[in-house]
């Protein structure tokens, strides 16, 4: 029997971490923990997990967090179309990718 695993979150949408107190956008995601086994820790590797580009006062970095570590941001609703365009490729329908990866 297969389980299918379904992300909460899409790309280009704005979350916050609960416990490390950043937010920002997300730019990929992995179906399950991509990294070594046993890297996780206390968390689970069988859950969606995020990069996302975390707005910083100094700039961005990209932070790596599962996905029980992450909520929508109600404070930021969407991303500005600079960020956008500086970070993201966007088809005709909407669909987000990082510029590094193709849409598909």
């Amino acid at each position: 029997m297969t389980h299918e695993i379904i992300a909460k979150f899409g790309l280009g949408q704005i979350v916050r971490h609960r416990e490390a107190a950043f937010r920002g956008v997300v730019i990929d995601v992995d179906p399950v923990f991509a990294g070594k086994a046993g890297e996780t820790g206390e968390i689970s590797p069988d859950q969606p997990f995020y990069q996302v580009l975390a707005l910083g006062v100094g700039g961005g970095f990209v932070a790596y967090a599962p996905e029980d570590a992450l909520e929508h941001d109600p404070e930021l609703t969407a991303v500005t179309r600079e960020a956008e365009t500086r970070w993201f490729t966007v088809d005709r329908n909407g669909r987000h990718a990082p510029k590094s990866h193709a849409i598909h």
